[in-house]
């Protein structure tokens, strides 16, 4: 297991670099000028403004500039954000934890509604419970989350007022204890359940169409004839074998769930990293748009390799040497 984990783990290392040139030149590539905003200040002079370029490095061809933010990278050092006048490691590790709390909270409200209604639409095919589960897995996956999420403010934060319109915690409130944990559920329970019904669509119809396709094995015919109970049958012996591809499934999750709490964050106004970015690319603020795509990218790449992992998990026949 050991020996596989640092196999992969130095696999990850070019595609690293990859993802950061690629990342880099499209940064590069877009229009506009990180220091526009101090272009309109009628007293800035053409000496404050080389300057500033000197001090943020954009006075550097664009190879030269890579070259100095990977090497200050590999230290630790994400640049400095010019927008917002602070350290760009500082910014992510302030608001990280709303970004993964949105993010694995609402895959955790995914993996509780799809896996069980995808067993039992696959188990009862044809039936009113598999044509509503169907139903709702198209909704999930047709419905833009942006979407979604206006009409759950509409609903329950305007109309029956249930729940708070934005924001992470209740301004002004200084809660502690219990009184704290439940003011911010309070708060991300609608980001929550729109970001986890969307994600519940896709891994719903996974779910069934491999256990459709696992339950008419013969293993499982045999599993009946000795007279196992049902129950037993789906859940011990077919579900494991049909969470396979279920797993390689919520590897590629990970992407799509950071950029739909992206769209969350905005439409709920949380402080995650998705509000971070949404200002630093409406500012050009380089230093946060690279560091945060590059903390996207690893997290997608440790989510594959937790998926690679768990396959030993559920199939004995997989062994990671």
């Amino acid at each position: 297991m050991g020996k596989y984990i640092l196999r992969r783990l130095l696999q990850q290392i070019p595609i690293m670099l990859g993802v950061s040139i690629l990342v880099f030149s499209i940064i590069q590539l877009a229009p506009g000028d990180p220091l526009a905003s101090y272009m309109q200040n009628p007293n800035m002079t053409i000496a404050q403004m080389e300057a500033l370029k000197e001090a943020y490095g954009l006075n550097a061809s664009p190879v030269e500039q890579y070259f100095s933010y990977m090497k200050n990278a590999l230290k630790g050092e994400f640049g400095y954000s010019i927008q917002l006048k602070q350290p760009v490691s500082k910014l992510i590790a302030e608001r990280l934890g709303t970004t993964f709390f949105i993010a694995f909270g609402s895959l955790l409200i995914s993996i509780l509604i799809a896996i069980p209604v995808g067993v039992i639409s696959a188990t009862k095919q044809y039936s009113f419970i598999d044509y509503a589960g169907t139903i709702f897995a198209l909704a999930g996956i047709s419905i833009p989350i942006f979407f979604f999420a206006i009409l759950m403010k509409k609903w329950f934060a305007i109309d029956l007022r249930w729940f708070p319109l934005s924001g992470f915690v209740s301004p002004g409130k200084n809660y502690v204890g219990i009184n704290k944990i439940m003011d911010i559920l309070n708060h991300s329970f609608l980001p929550l359940i729109v970001l986890g019904l969307a994600g519940a669509g896709s891994l719903m119809r996974y779910t069934r169409s491999s256990m459709l396709e696992v339950i008419r094995q013969d293993y499982v015919r045999t599993a009946r004839a000795k007279g196992l109970k049902e129950r037993v049958v789906i859940y011990k012996h077919a579900l494991r074998n049909a969470l396979i591809p279920v797993i390689t499934l919520l590897g590629f999750t990970l992407p799509g769930l950071f950029s739909g709490a992206i769209t969350t964050e905005i439409m709920f106004s949380l402080p995650g990293l998705g509000r971070l970015q949404y200002i630093a690319v409406l500012h050009r603020d380089y230093p946060i748009m690279m560091g945060t795509n590059l903390f996207l990218a690893i997290f997608t790449l440790i989510g594959n390799l937790l998926a690679d992992i768990s396959y030993a998990a559920v199939d004995p026949r997989i062994r990671l040497d």
